[in-house]
């Protein structure tokens, strides 16, 4: 059943924030799995901490402002945040970067600005992006995926994550090498002599991968099934997610050479690598922090897609999710001032700033 219910001329929702925040952490799950097949119990650690680091803070932030805490804390929307960041960071990352993370989504991007509603940046992608800023060796450590271990490799056990996450130290099974790797897009922007098909043949990055790296591929298409679980039950509308993608496939297609030493990318591979799917789906639809206007949100999605592949071919970041995110968050109410709908009985759209009569 749907979450929320369009009638005309007027909408009502079904459900309250706390309902539609535990859908959308319901949608994460399959990503999630996939996360954890692939690359091990990391990702699983990651959430853990993230969500026990964000309710503590959330709790602490409310009780500086005298807000009731367990009034704020059932809508779900600090434990959202820290899903969604949790997801975003590398397996076995230090306890202290998700502290880190969770404490500027939280605290500085969500309280500091009044709270849920009231902040202009995702919050989410504010702690991502302090982190890739601050602390960019930790956080382009990312988890070999199990196909690259080799006929004898195997993910790391639970003791071994533990104590890399909490004290730093190497596996206990291998050396720390042997479970990290480059991201395949990392591998690509890296690449300068192989033509494309003979990359995905000797990078272990691309191992078992058919067309965007081991694991990446798969983890993509389950936050698009979470995704497209969100639109069945019409959590946020089709435009902005699928503006984005299709601008990002276009780009894609457009530049994309056929598979030489030089080449961007396909289509697939720009859609099935990196953060794109749980950008598209649980980022960009963020109902605060995008454009409201249906026009608006076309419109920002495909800049978000345009700025992705920008970063991702000649930035210096081989994935540019948050960093578009952000920017165009900055955007979102430029973008909504020229796309207000006609109001009911107005040949035009009316200018905010225009006076009523």
């Amino acid at each position: 059943m749907a979450l929320f219910k369009i009638t005309s001329p007027h909408a009502t929702k079904a459900g309250d924030t706390g309902t539609v925040m535990r859908c959308v952490l319901l949608a994460t799950l399959p990503g999630l799995v996939a996360l954890t097949a692939f690359f091990g119990i990391g990702s699983i650690i990651n959430v853990i901490l993230a969500c026990t680091f964000a309710v503590a803070f959330e709790s602490a932030a409310l009780a500086l402002r005298n807000r009731p805490i367990a009034f704020y804390l059932k809508d779900f929307s600090a434990i959202v945040t820290a899903v969604l960041l949790a997801l975003a960071l590398p397996p076995y990352a230090p306890w202290w970067l998700v502290a880190v993370g969770v404490f500027f989504a939280i605290v500085v991007a969500k309280h500091l600005y009044g709270g849920l509603g009231y902040n202009p940046f995702n919050p989410a992608m504010v702690g991502y992006v302090v982190l890739l800023i601050s602390f960019p060796l930790e956080m382009t450590m990312w988890a070999a995926p199990v196909s690259a271990l080799g006929d004898g490799g195997h993910l790391p056990s639970l003791g071994d994550a533990l104590a890399k996450v909490f004290m730093g130290v190497e596996f206990v099974s291998g050396e720390l090498d042997g479970y990290t790797a480059a991201t395949p897009l990392d591998v690509l922007r890296q690449n300068s002599s192989l033509l494309l098909p003979d990359l995905y043949t000797q990078s272990p990055a691309f191992a078992q991968a058919k067309w965007a790296g081991a694991g990446w591929e798969w983890v993509n298409l389950m936050f698009l099934a979470g995704g497209a679980y969100l639109l069945y039950m019409r959590v946020f509308t089709w435009h902005a997610p699928v503006s984005m993608l299709a601008t990002l496939g276009i780009l894609a297609a457009l530049f994309y050479d056929g598979g030489s030493s030089a080449s961007l990318g396909s289509p697939l591979f720009h859609w099935l690598s990196g953060a794109t799917m749980l950008g598209a789906f649980f980022i960009v639809t963020d109902p605060v922090t995008s454009a409201v206007s249906t026009r608006g949100r076309i419109i920002y999605g495909a800049l978000i897609g345009l700025v992705v592949f920008v970063i991702r071919s000649w930035g210096n970041y081989p994935d540019g999710v948050a960093f578009a995110v952000l920017l165009m968050n900055f955007a979102a109410p430029f973008i909504d001032y020229y796309t207000q709908p006609r109001t009911y009985g107005h040949k035009k759209p009316t200018v905010a700033t225009k006076k009523a009569e």
